[in-house]
């Protein structure tokens, strides 16, 4: 597969050449792209509704809402995901969480990054990060995003192989890839689930609302949403979520910049709104600009296009929504994960060769697969130490 750039079909100086003014696209590699983070989309929004039960439509509702707002506001394909680190234990502790913790999770910490953007707080933590922290966090990302990719993969060896092989057949071409593969998953998912369309044509469509909550506002519900999901996330987000996100966009896409403060700010007020809704905790994860752009897009079109989208999920698709999302093949979703996984490693090959730069880098990665949060704090810690003389490698 040829090198092509962080878009696979256009090469990366085609992506800081638009003008300054230049709007969003809404053509056929920009639709393409809008798929391009669905593999972190589709199996969180499936797990919060089988595991703790939660209603689909708030969820997609405020995710697709925080699409087109995204879309508008910055014109890049900044991602909209759901929060690694609350999602990950709420739903593998569902014994120990409920719904109303993960919406005042949310709530908690929408406020505190809310916070930390207006007062510049988080302008004073980016500063702390020197680059080789920063790419150990991408590339850390990127290879958790390729293990999951192959473990979705191992489902069905050999619909993965053949997806596998007519993406990379396509990053070559002018046809989008993630057209390709979203044909193949709806022609595997129809085989598979052979009743797949008359359940659809008897589920049919009902408009539905999210109806708003407010059952979460307990001192219980906060103070075990405080210190199960928020506190441990918080490290995370600043690593992936705030710093790596703005550098990535801003290397990316240099006419449309954005900030460590922007960032804070946008991650808040997505979460203090968010689970009035029933909406689960989201952040703009470096990992999902590299899906994006991985399958061509190279605007905020590509975000509005998706949340338009989902958001005619939440309010018309029912119970029809989740039959579509549980029958998607997660050998093809695997697939997505693993291209989206190698486009993030592979932006770290600008570290250069300076020798405690590389380590620091791999230590930080090496400690990303474990945790993130962790590889984040430490990272800062060994930087300062190497920055002080006190470490020498």
């Amino acid at each position: 597969m040829a090198d092509n750039g962080p878009g696979g079909s256009l090469p990366l100086q085609s992506l800081n050449s638009r003008p300054s003014g230049f709007p969003n696209r809404f053509d056929a590699s920009e639709w393409a792209g809008a798929f391009g983070d669905i593999g972190t989309l589709i199996p969180f929004v499936l797990a919060y509704v089988s595991v703790l039960h939660m209603s689909p439509v708030g969820i997609l509702f405020a995710f697709g809402l925080a699409y087109l707002i995204t879309g508008v506001v910055y014109k890049t394909p900044i991602p909209v995901q759901p929060m690694k680190a609350i999602g990950g234990f709420a739903l593998g502790h569902p014994h120990q969480v409920n719904p109303l913790m993960v919406w005042a999770s949310g709530l908690i910490i929408g406020a505190a990054w809310l916070t930390m953007g207006l007062s510049r707080a988080v302008d004073v933590l980016s500063h702390l990060a020197a680059k080789p922290v920063v790419r150990g966090i991408m590339l850390g990302l990127g290879l958790t995003f390729a293990e999951m990719g192959i473990e979705r993969m191992t489902h069905n060896w050999v619909l993965a192989a053949l997806a596998a092989a007519v993406a990379m057949t396509l990053f070559s071409t002018r046809f989008p890839a993630m057209f390709g593969l979203l044909i193949i998953g709806v022609i595997a998912a129809v085989m598979l689930h052979p009743d797949l369309l008359s359940r659809l044509m008897t589920t049919g469509l009902a408009f539905r609302l999210p109806s708003l909550q407010t059952q979460f506002l307990s001192g219980t519900n906060f103070t075990k949403g405080f210190f199960l999901l928020a506190l441990p996330q918080l490290p995370l987000t600043l690593g992936n979520a705030i710093i790596a996100i703005t550098h990535e966009n801003n290397e990316l896409f240099p006419q449309h910049p954005v900030s460590e403060r922007k960032m804070a700010i946008s991650t808040g007020i997505m979460n203090v709104l968010s689970p009035w809704v029933g909406g689960v905790p989201m952040c703009h994860g470096a990992g999902g600009m590299a899906g994006h752009v991985r399958f061509n897009a190279r605007t905020g079109g590509s975000l509005i296009i998706l949340g338009s989208l989902v958001l005619l999920l939440a309010l018309l698709g029912g119970p029809s929504t989740m039959l579509v999302l549980q029958a998607f093949p997660s050998a093809v979703i695997g697939v997505i994960l693993f291209f989206a996984g190698m486009e993030l490693a592979v932006s770290v090959r600008d570290i250069g060769n300076k020798k405690e730069d590389v380590y620091l880098m791999l230590l930080v990665a090496a400690l990303a697969i474990w945790n993130m949060g962790i590889a984040f704090l430490c990272g800062i810690i060994m930087s300062e130490a190497l920055r002080r003389k006190w470490v020498r490698l």
